[in-house]
């Protein structure tokens, strides 16, 4: 399984990438500025969202408040051209992976990325130091 990271360099991608490593988790990077994603691309981590276009736009970039955007009112075909045009518009990262997608960095959501087995094993790790503590 390897995990994609489309990003910005930016913190939060860095973070992510850190992460990735230090949990030995293979990953692919994708500069989007460089190389921006494809309206198919685009479609198919729509697929993966559960919020549609609100999980992946950043509504608080400057291209964003710069375009005037009314989201609701815009075609979605159009949107992913913008967002095609002016990759800014996304939040970053974007992680995914088959099964997977997380957008923005945050420690407790990206352990979702950690093999079965190592998620129980810190699980159980994390329970025998609760209890040493209520011991203790």
């Amino acid at each position: 399984m390897t995990v994609t990271i489309y990003g910005a360099a930016c913190s939060s991608t860095r973070k992510a990438k850190q992460w990735f490593t230090k949990q030995n988790i293979s990953y692919v990077e994708r500069n989007i500025l460089k190389n921006p994603l494809t309206v198919s691309e685009l479609q198919g981590i729509l697929r993966m969202t559960v919020d549609g276009t609100d999980e992946i736009i950043s509504t608080r970039s400057k291209i964003y408040k710069d375009l005037d955007l009314d989201i609701e009112t815009l075609p979605l075909q159009e949107l992913l051209e913008l967002i095609h045009q002016h990759p800014r518009l996304l939040r970053s990262p974007i992680m995914v992976d088959e099964k997977r997608l997380q957008v923005g960095y945050h420690e407790d959501d990206i352990r979702q990325f950690l093999p079965r087995k190592t998620r129980e094993r810190q699980w159980m790790q994390w329970r025998l130091n609760q209890l040493h503590l209520a011991e203790g």
